[in-house]
């Protein structure tokens, strides 16, 4: 029955054999070796803008992504254009004013259902590239362009076509990463400065810059980045598994000290999983020409517009606010979009809740998120009161962020072990065995050290600004009157 369940799942068994041997999911296998790279690769070398019509494109694009799901997926890459196809019909029946409440609420309520009906309808802990994972994606990006009708971003209402391309397409029908709706339409027309100031005049330290860039090296690197990672996850997953930390054994017979640093090192090693995946969608994307984000002061083209994460940055943060800004980046910037910066109160518990809905239907992800919430408080708090202590010399900023850093890693590793143990009891054992320690600590940081109110702090900063816009007038105006 679990087989049937899980090729189900997954469409294609073309690779099944190969699954039997590397032991790895089939899905997972389905999305490592379709030719979604070459095929990008030949999308912008034959079907670049200045050879085919956006028409094309869009057409091309959208029946790929289509044919790459149902390969997946099977028959359950329905859902996505039903999704699409719902969400475009409401906002085509309702005005610009409300469409984006709409979209989201009936997006995120379609990806809810089908993510609590494979959880209790299907294999309880089939944690792989499962159906609703690019649903996902799909929601967000339904709602971005919703988002951008409403605040005015986009000129006009995206046609049936351009829609789907943008949802469907299959550079990123896979594994994302979402994007623009605008950035989207500009590199499907050949046009990436479209709604982009050039700044000096195409021009950096006095060397012509190319508006269309190869982006071959970039891709090689993040190819390599994606054979390391692969490599260093199939290597050490299995010597420091997860669920040792709630093993009674384990917790009876280990030193305090020892387990945090194991909690740390099996945390590590559930990382790679995602650098894999992220890395390589961002390199299928960039060698289909997309991704391309000008030059930097040195005249090197960067190719981040719509990358996922910053690994260096991720493994040498020195606080909550850091990882999480370096982890998933386009989903945080989605969050921040469509919740953080328009909920009126408790802005950072909304957006926490909003994740834990939109990840899925397991209890672990809502305990991650609502631990996260209370660490965030802590953690901001403690860079608001305490930090200002340590940034009187280069000595004492060091031993702050040593500190720092081990605490925002183990912190994060005690926040993220319920989203990787999936289940209530596993988790709430966890936390137990550590006496809720940081659930504590954090609580009592938050509540010890103030810190303002958000809109309070905007309300503070909008004063500075003003001054300095009035001066750059009366010197702009003090100009005017000299000549």
């Amino acid at each position: 029955m679990a087989t049937e369940t899980i090729s189900a799942c997954t469409g294609s068994d073309l690779l099944q054999p190969i699954s039997e041997i590397t032991n790895l999911p089939l899905d997972q296998l389905c999305f490592l070796f379709l030719c979604a790279l070459l095929t990008a690769v030949w999308f912008r070398l034959y079907l670049h803008p200045s050879k085919t019509s956006p028409f094309v494109r869009h057409v091309v694009a959208t029946l790929l992504g289509i044919y790459f799901a149902l390969f997946c997926f099977g028959w359950y890459a329905l859902h996505f254009l039903l999704q699409s196809g719902i969400t475009y019909g409401i906002m085509i029946l309702t005005g610009v004013e409300h469409m984006h409440k709409y979209c989201l609420v009936v997006a995120l309520g379609y990806l809810s259902f089908c993510q609590i009906t494979r959880v209790y309808v299907f294999d309880y802990g089939m944690y792989s590239a499962d159906f609703t994972g690019p649903m996902m994606v799909i929601t967000q990006k339904i709602t971005s362009v919703a988002f951008e009708i409403h605040d005015g971003e986009c000129v006009r209402m995206p046609s049936l076509l351009e829609y789907f391309s943008y949802n469907c397409n299959f550079m990123g029908i896979l594994a994302g990463p979402t994007c623009s709706y605008n950035d989207y339409i500009a590199f499907i027309e050949g046009t990436p400065y479209r709604h982009r100031d050039l700044e000096n005049k195409g021009k950096v330290n006095g060397k012509s810059r190319l508006n269309d860039p190869s982006p071959n090296t970039e891709v090689i690197r993040k190819l390599a980045t994606c054979f390391i990672s692969l490599l260093v996850f199939l290597s050490v997953c299995k010597v420091c598994p997860v669920e040792r930390n709630v093993d009674d054994d384990f917790i009876a017979t280990t030193p305090f000290y020892a387990q945090v640093v194991y909690l740390y090192l099996s945390m590590l090693t559930t990382r790679p999983k995602y650098y894999f995946v992220w890395t390589l969608a961002d390199a299928i994307n960039n060698a289909a020409g997309f991704g391309f984000n000008g030059y930097d002061s040195n005249g090197l083209p960067q190719w981040d517009l719509i990358s996922n994460l910053r690994i260096m940055n991720i493994e040498l943060a020195t606080s909550f606010k850091v990882f999480l800004d370096n982890w998933n980046i386009q989903t945080a910037h989605w969050l921040k979009r469509v919740c953080y910066e328009r909920c009126p109160y408790n802005p950072t518990a909304a957006t926490f809740l909003l994740s834990a809905m939109w990840h899925g239907a397991y209890p672990g992800y809502y305990l991650t998120f609502l631990t996260g919430i209370v660490i965030t408080l802590a953690a901001r708090a403690v860079r608001h009161n305490v930090r200002p202590y340590f940034m009187g010399s280069p000595t004492l900023k060091f031993v702050y962020d040593v500190i720092t850093w081990a605490a925002t890693q183990i912190a994060i590793c005690y926040t993220v072990i319920p989203f990787v143990l999936l289940s209530v009891g596993p988790s709430l054992k966890f936390y137990r065995s550590w006496y809720f320690c940081i659930h504590i600590g954090c609580i009592l940081l938050a509540i010890a050290l103030p810190v303002k109110p958000r809109h309070l702090r905007l309300k503070e900063q909008q004063p500075a600004v003003q001054p300095s816009l009035e001066s750059t007038d009366s010197n702009s105006n003090q100009k005017q009157k000299a000549t």
